[in-house]
């Protein structure tokens, strides 16, 4: 008699993430981020603890899952409006409807930012979260954030916007005079610091290529059983030792 095969697992509905991500933030609002445990989440989302699983492997991931309905956010929103402006002017807007978003959920915000600080693990995992999420900021500004200088570009991004948050948070004013201000400062330092970047890329690459070709030669000469002669055929030094 044949056996019945096992039924495979199905991917929680994107409704049930959502509901977590909601009750997190909820309760983020209410408590200290290491008073809430997965039990209050599932509660307060009237989810199971296996969907909860199924969803998220922790509380952490919950507030990834957070940072992600954001970016969409935000995302869905960008559109032709803002194709005559400068690069510099839609990362702005960008970044201003970013909080704009956000501000729903201001206080969980508040305290999921607050329980960052105080594990520095969480925000070094984190970091990295928000690191992905700036990239699609940038791409959506029309910004180029690839290679080694995209890296640096990200980073100082990611650390500007802790920054901003910071300033978000206190800023009691509805029209955002002060997070505007400083949104308006970093992007001005990053923009200068962004360009030196570029440069700084620029000179170095014919240098990455030469290296680059260095390991390749090695490479074939490895392959083919022969140590890399430490002249060229034109007797040459060896450009690795450059």
């Amino acid at each position: 008699m044949a056996t019945k095969p096992k039924s495979v697992a199905k991917s929680p509905p994107p409704d049930m993430r959502s509901k977590i991500v909601d009750a997190l933030m909820e309760l983020a609002a209410e408590r200290r981020f290491e008073d809430i445990s997965v039990r209050d989440i599932c509660k307060t989302a009237g989810v199971s603890l296996a969907d909860f699983r199924e969803a998220f492997p922790s509380k952490g991931a919950v507030l990834a899952g957070f940072t992600r309905r954001i970016d969409r956010a935000v995302l869905a929103e960008h559109g032709e409006e803002l194709a005559d402006e400068t690069p510099r002017e839609r990362l702005f807007d960008i970044l201003m409807r970013r909080l704009e978003a956000m501000a729903p959920y201001r206080e969980g915000v508040r305290e999921a930012a607050a329980w960052l600080r105080r594990e520095p693990a969480a925000a070094l995992a984190m970091n990295q979260v928000v690191m992905s999420s700036m990239r699609f900021m940038l791409e959506a500004a029309g910004i180029e954030a690839e290679g080694p200088a995209g890296v640096i570009k990200l980073q100082g991004l990611a650390l500007a916007w802790a920054r901003i948050i910071h300033v978000w948070l206190d800023d009691d004013d509805p029209a955002l005079s002060k997070t505007m201000a400083e949104l308006d400062r970093v992007l001005t330092r990053g923009e200068r610091a962004a360009a030196g970047v570029d440069r700084l890329s620029a000179l170095a690459s014919p240098f990455a290529a030469l290296a680059q070709a260095a390991f390749d030669a090695g490479s074939r000469a490895r392959r083919g059983g022969a140590r890399p002669s430490p002249k060229g055929d034109s007797g040459d030094e060896d450009v690795t030792a450059l």
